[in-house]
């Protein structure tokens, strides 16, 4: 077997679930307001698929020293909408293994409709993630954010891994 591991970045071992949503002149306008309210406007997301590394500590987003510009990976959902009046909503979910050496799972969800709704469906994502892997469920931590379109909005809410 070829080792790859030093062609690889550090593994994450710290998670954030950051949530931010506002009102922009543009969709793409937005989106960056609503990044900048969730805390991770000023650096370049890495979307990343929605495996947490085993045993990734929780840290709120406010105690990590985010590199203006720094390459940030994270799991996320967002939406926008330009359509005044409309309900948008974005959550995350974390699935936490029994076991701490098993990676969790992170599943993400957006559409136009409540937060409860949305937030719930990503929980469940998890529920079936974890039974598809045959894995031991020990909890569920999630976030979300819903926003009612004044005239263009944007929702976004997201899990950031950051290596300490």
């Amino acid at each position: 077997m070829i080792d790859v591991s030093n062609l690889m970045a550090p593994t994450a071992n710290i998670y954030s679930l950051v949530r931010g949503s506002s009102e922009g002149q543009t969709p793409l306008n937005a989106f960056d307001n609503a990044l900048l309210n969730a805390g991770v406007g000023d650096t370049n997301l890495m979307r990343m698929s929605s495996i947490l590394p085993p045993d990734a500590q929780q840290h709120d987003i406010a105690d990590l020293d985010l590199p203006a510009g720094g390459f940030l990976p994270l799991a996320y959902a967002a939406i926008d909408s330009k359509r005044p009046g409309t309900v948008i909503a974005s959550a995350v979910a974390v699935g936490i293994p029994e076991d701490d050496e098993a990676p969790g799972v992170i599943m993400e969800f957006e559409d136009e409709d409540e937060l409860l709704t949305v937030e719930q469906k990503a929980r469940q994502m998890v529920v079936n993630a974890f039974e598809s892997r045959n894995r031991e469920l020990k909890e569920i931590k999630s976030i979300g954010i819903d926003h009612k379109v004044k005239e263009c909005a944007s929702a976004f809410a997201g899990v950031v891994l950051w290596y300490e």
